[in-house]
């Protein structure tokens, strides 16, 4: 029904900078909003940023004033810029979001996820 591709992501030193892209495509008539997770090993996924489709974003505490969210409302795409990337930041990224299908069913879909990994 509705696909999720992720890219970006990979190695970096601390202080470094990262993008990551999440292109929705399929049976989409619209889509409420697209948002960043991430998530540690052992640990509960957690909202990174989210951006819905009035423009309006959340962000987590730990993330803000460093990342930012975009989206591309026509090519149905979210972008996260990362910068001033810290070792804490290492986990796996998936994409998130809210989408109104054609036949006018909400679901939830996900990205593959990404390692974003910082290290010097």
């Amino acid at each position: 029904q509705v696909q999720l591709v992720q890219s970006g992501g990979g190695s970096v030193q601390p202080g470094g900078s990262l993008r990551l892209s999440c292109a929705a495509s399929g049976s989409i008539h619209s889509i409420n909003y697209m948002a960043w997770y991430r998530q540690a090993p052992g640990k509960q996924r957690e909202l990174v940023a989210r951006i819905r489709s009035d423009g309006s974003t959340t962000y987590a505490d730990s993330v803000k004033g460093r990342f930012t969210i975009s989206r591309d409302n026509v090519k149905n795409t979210v972008y996260l810029q990362m910068d001033s990337l810290k070792p804490e930041d290492t986990e796996v990224y998936y994409c998130g979001a809210l989408v109104v299908l054609t036949s006018r069913q909400l679901n939830e879909y996900w990205g593959q996820g990404t390692q974003v990994t910082v290290s010097s």
